[in-house]
């Protein structure tokens, strides 16, 4: 999650996230059927093309699967391959961003880390 709110995020965005978190927390594993495109878009109330391009980005990433006729499915090994990007990118992008804002508000890691662990 960045530090951005989810509603100033595009519907696109916010739909890649939620699928990648489904899969991230094992809610769907390697192999298993995710919701159609009309299934995914009534739940979440957006438009079924935007679905689409949502389940397209993750096809072309090699993240789903599609077998003609029964549905779309997650691809052997997609949990370990998005949690790699999603460690990679939270560490090149987001992390910079938070490490800045502690240092501005003077909070110390160890103090943080201290106070989960109490």
């Amino acid at each position: 999650m960045t530090l951005r709110t989810q509603h100033e995020k595009p519907v696109y965005v916010r739909l890649r996230e939620t699928i990648a978190d489904a899969i991230l927390t094992g809610q769907y594993g390697d192999g298993d059927p995710l919701p159609s495109v009309r299934a995914l878009a009534a739940d979440e109330q957006a438009n079924p093309l935007t679905v689409a391009k949502a389940y397209q980005g993750f096809q072309d990433e090699g993240l789903i699967v599609v077998k003609r006729g029964v549905g779309m499915f997650v691809a052997p090994g997609a949990r370990a391959r998005l949690r790699e990007s999603e460690r990679s990118r939270f560490v090149t992008e987001e992390w910079p961003e938070i490490r800045a804002r502690m240092k501005r508000l003077g909070l110390d890691p160890v103090e943080l880390l201290d106070r989960e662990r109490a």
